[in-house]
C-alpha cells in the first residue's frame, strides 16, 4: 500500500519560487568586480534568472546542454546558478585557479556550449580560445560600459542579453534526478574528474547545510561565503540561504583580510565559509587592527584541516569555529562538528580534542572505516583505515569516465582519506591516503605535524612531508612559513616538537620557506613538496 502524500520534485527553481513568495525583499549583496556594492532582494534575483533563461533559449541552449562558468561570488553569478538549471541545462563552475591546460581539458571535456565569464578572466580565456573547440560563443558579465577590448570570438555582454526580456516565465518541470550542476575536482593526481549533480542531490544537500547541528542557518542570518562559487557550488550556501530567506553577501574577488572585515561589518555577517588559507589573513588583520566583525557569530571551516592555533585564535574573539569535511564527490558537505550532550559535558581538555575533529555525519550521508582487506573497523577512535562514504549527495561514478577503484565497492565511495571514527560518531582525518608518512612500518599523521608546527608564535604555515630514508623507508621533515616580521630558527622550531608527539614522531629537519605552493582549491600542494625536498 502506498502513501497517498503529494509528490513534488526536488528542483532548484523550487528553491527559488520560495524565497521570492516568502522572502522576496530579503537582499542579496554583492561587491562587484567593477567596484560598487550592488543590491536587490530575491525576487529581482529571480526575475533576472527568467530573463536569462529566456536569453540563453535564444542562444539555442535547452536541456542537457552544458554551460561554463567564470566566475567570482556576485549576483549575476547567482543568477546563472538558477537560470541555467530552471531551464534543464547544466551549470558548469570553472576553477580559474587550476592551471591553464586544466581548463581547456574541462571545458572540453564538458563540451561546454557557451562560458560566462567575469571582466577578470577576460585574459585567461583569450589565451586559450583557440583550444576551446566546442564552445559557440562567449558573454562577459558585465554592462556595455564596462565592457572590455578583447579577441573573444563571438563575444556578448551579459546586460544586454538581458536586457528587454520578459521577467515572467513558469519554470519547465524536470525530472528531479536530471543534472543540475557540474564540477570538476582539483586534479592533484593526475586530470581532473567531473562529478555531475542532479537537482534532487543538490536540494537535499542544501536542506542539509541548514539543520542546526550543520551551518543553521535562519531567516534572521547573514551569510557570506568567502568560498568560491567555482569551489564546489560555493559548498551550498547560494542554495541554502534563499531556502531559508537568510539574507546572502558575496565578497566578489575582494577577499583579503581588511576588504572581509570591512564588508562583514557593514552588512551585520553573521556567518561565514571559507578554507583555512584566507581565514590566516583575516585573523591576522583583526590582529594588526584590533577590529573584528560586531554580529559575526559563526565560521565554518573546511578545505583543510584546522589549525588548533586557529580555533584558539577565533574562540578569543568570541567567535564560533565550526570544523567541517568535505569533497566535491559530496556536493560537499560530509560531516560537521557540533557537540553532542554527552560531549558537552567533558572537561575542556578532551571537549578541545574533539573539536578539532572533522565531526559528525549529517543525516543523509553514512561513513565507514576499512581495513587493508577491506573489513570494516570498530567506532573506537583508535584503529585507522580508509575512509568509505555513501549517501543521498554523494557521486555513484564520475562524469563521461569508466567506472574507477574509488567505486569498487558497490554503494560507496572510497575517498582516499585515512582516517579513525570513536564511539560517539566523531570522524578524524589521519592523512590523505597519499600524504601519510610510513616510517619503519609506523604510520606518522602529517596533519599532527603540521598543528604542532602552526602552534609556535613563529609560523604562519607548514607542511610536514615524508623524505625517502635507506633505513627508515620514510621520514617527515617540515617546511614553514614564518609570520611577517617574526624571527626562528629551524632548531627552535624543531626544538618545539620536544614532549608533544612521541620522539620518533618528530620531524628530522626544519626548513624555512618563502612560501608554499597551493592546489586551485587552497589546499598544500604536497605533490610540488615532495618532488622539491622528498629526496634530500
Amino acid at each position: 500500500m502506498l502513501g497517498q502524500m503529494m509528490t513534488l520534485p526536488l528542483t532548484i527553481s523550487s528553491v527559488l519560487d520560495f524565497a521570492v513568495r516568502f522572502h522576496g525583499k530579503t537582499e542579496v549583496v554583492s561587491k562587484t568586480v567593477e567596484g560598487p556594492i550592488h543590491r536587490y532582494g530575491y525576487a529581482d534575483l529571480a526575475a533576472r534568472a527568467k530573463q536569462l533563461a529566456q536569453a540563453m533559449g535564444a542562444l539555442g541552449i535547452g536541456p542537457g546542454d552544458i554551460v561554463g562558468t567564470l566566475a567570482w561570488n556576485g549576483y549575476r553569478h547567482v543568477e546563472l546558478y538558477y537560470g541555467i538549471s530552471g531551464i534543464g541545462a547544466v551549470c558548469h563552475t570553472i576553477n580559474p585557479r587550476l592551471f591553464a591546460e586544466q581548463i581547456s581539458y574541462i571545458v572540453n571535456h564538458a563540451e561546454d556550449r557557451y562560458i560566462f565569464t567575469d571582466i577578470t578572466f577576460v585574459p585567461l580565456l583569450e589565451k586559450l580560445a583557440d583550444q576551446l573547440t566546442k564552445v559557440q560563443g562567449f558573454v562577459v558579465m558585465t554592462d556595455r560600459a564596462h565592457m572590455p577590448a578583447t579577441t573573444l570570438p563571438n563575444v556578448l555582454c551579459y546586460e544586454e542579453l538581458l536586457a528587454g526580456r520578459p521577467t515572467t516565465m513558469e519554470w519547465p518541470a524536470l525530472d528531479e534526478n536530471a543534472a543540475a550542476a557540474l564540477c570538476y575536482t582539483s586534479g592533484t593526481t593526475g586530470r581532473p574528474r567531473g562529478v555531475l549533480y542532479s537537482h534532487r542531490s543538490t536540494v537535499l544537500h542544501a536542506m542539509a547545510i541548514n539543520f542546526p547541528d550543520a551551518f543553521g542557518l535562519t531567516a534572521r542570518d547573514t551569510v557570506l561565503p568567502v568560498v568560491p562559487m567555482f569551489h564546489v557550488n560555493a559548498w551550498g550556501t547560494a542554495y541554502g540561504a534563499p531556502m531559508v530567506g537568510a539574507k546572502l553577501v558575496l565578497p566578489g574577488p575582494h577577499l583579503d583580510g581588511a576588504s572581509l572585515v570591512q564588508l562583514m561589518e557593514e552588512e551585520g555577517v553573521t556567518t561565514t565559509a571559507g578554507v583555512p588559507t584566507v581565514w590566516l589573513n583575516l585573523l591576522a588583520h583583526i590582529e594588526e587592527t584590533g577590529r573584528k566583525p560586531s554580529r559575526l557569530s559563526k565560521v565554518v571551516i573546511g578545505g583543510s584541516a584546522c589549525p588548533p592555533a586557529m580555533m584558539e585564535a577565533f574562540e578569543k574573539l568570541g567567535i564560533q569555529a565550526v570544523h567541517a569535511w568535505g569533497m566535491t564527490e559530496l556536493s560537499p558537505l560530509g560531516v560537521i562538528n557540533h557537540p553532542t550532550v554527552g560531549t558537552e559535558m567533558l572537561p575542556e581538555e578532551q571537549r578541545k580534542a574533539i573539536a578539532l575533529k572533522q565531526g559528525r555525519p549529517l543525516f543523509g550521508i553514512d561513513i565507514k572505516v576499512v581495513d587493508a582487506a577491506g573489513q570494516e573497523l570498530p567506532f573506537d577512535g583508535a584503529g585507522f583505515g580508509t575512509l568509505k562514504v555513501r549517501g543521498h549527495w554523494v557521486c555513484d561514478s564520475y562524469f563521461r569516465q569508466e567506472r574507477l577503484a574509488t567505486h569498487d565497492e558497490p554503494g560507496w565511495f572510497d575517498t582516499g582519506d585515512v582516517a579513525t571514527i570513536d564511539a560517539n560518531g566523531f570522524m578524524q582525518i589521519v592523512d590523505r591516503s597519499k600524504d601519510v608518512i610510513k616510517s619503519g612500518g609506523e604510520w606518522i599523521s602529517s596533519i599532527d605535524l603540521e598543528n604542532i608546527a602552526i602552534a609556535h608564535p613563529a609560523v604562519r604555515e607548514a607542511a610536514a612531508i615524508a623524505r625517502i630514508d635507506p633505513k627508515w623507508g620514510e621520514r617527515p621533515i617540515i617546511v614553514v612559513v614564518l609570520k611577517p616580521g617574526a624571527t626562528a630558527t629551524p632548531q627552535e622550531i624543531r626544538a618545539f616538537y620536544s614532549g608533544k608527539v612521541a620522539k620518533w614522531c618528530e620531524p628530522d629537519e626544519v626548513l624555512v620557506a618563502d612560501s608554499l605552493p597551493h592546489t586551485a582549491t587552497g589546499k598544500l600542494l604536497k605533490t610540488e613538496l615532495r618532488r622539491i625536498y622528498g629526496r634530500g
